[in-house]
């Protein structure tokens, strides 16, 4: 089953408070880290790392466990395959909501996606549904291990509970399914696409950076 935890860095924006995070972190994550010009970022490539390697102590979750973490502002995401499967593929992906980019989704987003969010009457609705692509867009980009060099356009998107791969690429027969996020107070649109079809409905918020 695909789980996803939640967890908010605000209190790694404290110095002391991050390098004690900071020192637990592999090499590689240090340097990551390091690159960061702003201690949001900084915080946030810690952030997830930490928030992985807690699920898998807290949780018994074996490192070959497919994984996939995300970060936006003051939250960090991780979905990760429980069960072990060898073979399946999970991408996240959580974004605040800000005022929707009508210029991106017109160059980037499928005809009937940017049509979607041109019938929102409201400019709350138009971020709320801009969001809601993006979020769901990016997490099967990610699951695909392809990222930014699929094309945004080469897969289609249709909004339901849950929703839909309309079309995809060939080159991914497999098929996807996804879940949506919200939270109360949060606002944070929040995705994850899964080559598992058993994704967990319930976001799990109980790890934390004290």
């Amino acid at each position: 089953m695909i789980r996803t935890w939640i967890a908010d860095i605000t209190p790694l924006y404290d110095e002391a408070h991050y390098r004690k995070y900071y020192r637990q972190l592999p090499n590689f994550r240090k340097e990551k880290a390091d690159r960061m010009r702003f201690q949001e970022g900084k915080a946030q490539s810690a952030g997830a790392w930490t928030l992985l390697q807690s699920i898998r102590k807290e949780y018994g979750v074996k490192e070959q466990a497919a994984f996939n973490l995300s970060h936006s502002g003051d939250f960090v995401l991780c979905s990760v395959d429980t069960d072990g499967g060898l073979n399946t593929q999970v991408g996240c992906d959580i974004e605040k909501i800000k005022e929707a980019n009508m210029k991106v989704a017109g160059r980037f987003f499928c005809p009937s996606e940017y049509e979607e969010i041109l019938r929102q009457e409201s400019a709350a609705e138009k971020s709320d549904v801009f969001y809601r692509f993006w979020v769901l867009k990016e997490s099967f980009m990610k699951a695909t291990r392809q990222g930014m060099a699929l094309d945004m356009k080469s897969f289609e998107i249709g909004l339901g509970c849950p929703p839909v791969l309309k079309r995809k690429p060939d080159e991914f027969p497999r098929s996807y399914y996804y879940c949506e996020y919200k939270l109360d107070g949060v606002p944070y649109k929040i995705a994850v696409c899964s080559t598992e079809k058993k994704i967990d409905t319930e976001i799990h918020t109980e790890l934390r950076f004290d």
